[in-house]
C-alpha cells in the first residue's frame, strides 16, 4: 500500500479489542463499506452495532456448513473432504457478532471430486474467490 501512494492503517489486537483506534480510523476517514478477506478475529460489538450490514467477509465452504471458530483454510477443506461431501464453495456474508453467521450475501459451489484433497479443493474455493469476490464487491459498491 505504501508503495503505492494508498492510505492504511495497521493495528494489533489490543488496538483492536481494548481502544477505539480502529472505530476512530474508521469513523474519521467515513469509510461506509469494511471488506474482510478471510478475517479470524471476531470483531468486537461496538464496530458491528456502528457498521450495521456494512461488513463483509469471505468463507471457504457454503455457510452455515463448515462455520465458525476454528474453520478457516485448510479446516475447512479437511472436515469437508472427511465428511465425503459432494459439493463445497465459498460464502460471502455480513459480519456479525459471531463467528460465520451473518447473513449470506452470494454464494458459490463447486464440485468435490472422488480422489480430491484438501489441496486441490484449496484451489477450487481460490478459483471461485477470486472470480466472484471483487463481482460482489462491486455490487454492494453500486448499491
Amino acid at each position: 500500500a505504501k508503495n503505492l501512494g494508498i492510505q492504511y492503517f495497521i493495528f494489533n489486537k489490543d488496538d483492536f479489542y481494548n481502544s477505539s483506534k480502529v472505530l476512530d480510523y474508521l469513523s474519521s476517514n467515513n469509510i461506509d463499506l469494511i471488506i474482510l478477506a478471510g478475517f479470524l478475529w471476531l470483531i468486537p460489538k461496538s464496530l458491528v452495532s456502528n457498521y450495521p450490514n456494512a461488513i463483509i467477509n469471505i468463507h471457504p465452504a457454503i455457510l452455515p456448513s463448515y462455520g465458525g471458530k476454528g474453520m478457516y483454510g485448510m479446516n475447512v477443506h479437511e472436515a469437508v473432504i472427511k465428511n465425503k461431501e459432494k459439493k463445497s464453495g465459498i460464502s460471502i456474508h455480513i459480519v456479525n457478532e459471531k463467528y460465520d453467521e451473518g447473513s449470506i450475501v452470494f454464494q458459490a459451489e463447486c464440485n468435490i471430486d472422488k480422489n480430491e484433497t484438501p489441496e486441490s479443493l484449496a484451489s477450487k474455493i481460490h478459483h471461485l474467490e477470486h472470480k466472484y469476490f471483487p463481482k460482489v464487491i462491486e455490487q454492494l459498491i453500486k448499491n
